[in-house]
């Protein structure tokens, strides 16, 4: 393990190691987001080659990303029970047999069972909550940031993956788009294996901006126990309410609708596809730095009024898009204002968590939200296919998400300024 010399090297140079736990962990989310994401590229490619139909796809596609969300409160208590480096190598090892299975699919069950269920079993173990427990755990200075850092990796995913998949796609052929993604994921586990260690204590080290001498953090519980205890706890709140239905919101506006159906939107509007993955990378260029540049806000500002207007925003360049006559240049405008707060919504909504609920908990918690998010994202994958199949058209869907939004920015005020911590029962008495 090259950990703790590496450790000993930045010390000597007053650096923490916690930026190397960033690093690999950025790299791990950064492979899985092109895993997640390589649908929206490869939906056309399916059709034409097996004749399934969009809502058939679709199918597949909402389990997976159903399962990427009810799993994450499930994730949390696994990371915390049996430590983050086996999750995420177990979860990256079950998303690569998943696809490298995939090269030899021919019916549609095929293609529900590898990519709906395996991986989205495999992206479930880890989610979105592995960005937000390492935050929490090696990070009290500079959180919000690197919160935004690890969750840009998936805009980073995106910026990287979408338009090289589609070229490899659109010249050799989808699997060895798939292929590459396998290989990726192989050398992410490789790194994981490597450099990451669970907690700064590891290490002999405290989180940055935290005193050495801070308390050790309370024994994990089983699994099932601190999930749904974490649920029972935070479900008598307003706050959780709140959240969990904007973050529901959230991911029927980004994950569910834009990655996996923007792309076929377009060509229905006689945008080629490889044009049309590039409209995906510059969202990437753009959401890399609203994420980034949300997580420093987030660490200075109201991040209740910070989602306000990054749902109010994102619902009106939904609202705009069918306006935009689907040129280059409106096109280029939805990607730059959508871009910016694609997933600038995690930085304030993981940081209102820990808050709210404290910082041993906050993966937990989050880890329901976060099951809201890919409850949005399962329905709005289906409702779009379902509505391109029966209506012939995309644009019904992008227009009740983008109304959506507007609805998140009025629900968010009402989080309240002035809630305290919740208690877990037991402490509550």
């Amino acid at each position: 393990m090259l950990s703790t010399p590496l450790a000993s090297a930045l010390a000597r140079r007053n650096i923490h190691y916690g930026w190397v736990v960033v690093a690999v962990t950025f790299l791990s989310m950064l492979v899985s987001a092109g895993a997640v994401g390589a649908p929206g590229v490869l939906l056309l490619p399916l059709q034409r080659e097996f004749g399934w139909d969009t809502a058939d796809i679709s199918t597949a596609m909402a389990i997976r990303l159903l399962l990427f969300g009810l799993m994450g409160p499930f994730a949390a208590a696994m990371i915390n029970r049996f430590g983050v480096r086996r999750m995420v190598l177990s979860s990256l090892t079950l998303v690569g047999a998943g696809l490298l299975a995939s090269l030899a699919m021919r019916e549609v069950w095929q293609l529900i069972v590898l990519w709906g269920f395996v991986v989205g079993f495999g992206t479930g173990l880890t989610a979105m909550v592995l960005g937000a427990t390492i935050a929490t755990r090696w990070f009290v200075a500079r959180r919000g940031l690197v919160i935004g850092l690890l969750t840009a990796s998936s805009a980073t995913g995106q910026l990287v993956f979408m338009p090289l998949l589609s070229m490899l796609t659109e010249a050799y052929g989808w699997r060895t788009a798939i292929a590459l993604l396998c290989g990726l994921i192989a050398t992410a586990a490789l790194a994981m294996l490597a450099l990451m260690r669970d907690r700064p204590a590891d290490l002999g080290l405290a989180a940055l901006g935290e005193a050495k001498d801070a308390p050790p953090p309370p024994p994990a519980g089983s699994v099932l126990p601190a999930a749904f205890g974490a649920l029972r706890d935070a479900a008598v709140t307003r706050t959780f309410w709140v959240l969990f239905a904007t973050f529901f919101i959230c991911g029927a506006s980004t994950n569910g609708l834009i990655q996996t159906h923007l792309i076929p939107l377009c060509v229905d509007f006689s945008v080629p596809e490889v044009q049309a993955a590039g409209l995906l990378a510059l969202m990437g260029i753009f959401d890399f730095i609203g994420t980034v540049g949300s997580g420093w806000l987030s660490d200075r500002y109201d991040n209740r009024w910070l989602l306000f207007w990054y749902y109010a925003l994102r619902g009106l360049s939904l609202l705009y898009l069918p306006y935009s006559d689907f040129t280059l240049y409106g096109l280029s405008v939805f990607a730059v204002f959508y871009g910016l707060d694609w997933i600038a919504t995690v930085p304030p909504t993981v940081r209102l968590t820990a808050e709210r609920f404290g910082r041993e908990r906050a993966n937990l918690v989050f880890g329901w939200v976060f099951a809201g998010h890919q409850l949005g994202a399962a329905a709005a994958a289906f409702g779009a296919g379902l509505s391109r199949t029966v209506l012939q058209s995309y644009l019904p869907a992008f227009a009740i998400a983008g109304a959506l939004c507007l609805v998140a920015a009025l629900l968010v005020p009402m989080l309240g300024r002035g809630a305290g911590r919740v208690k877990p029962a037991a402490a509550r008495g």
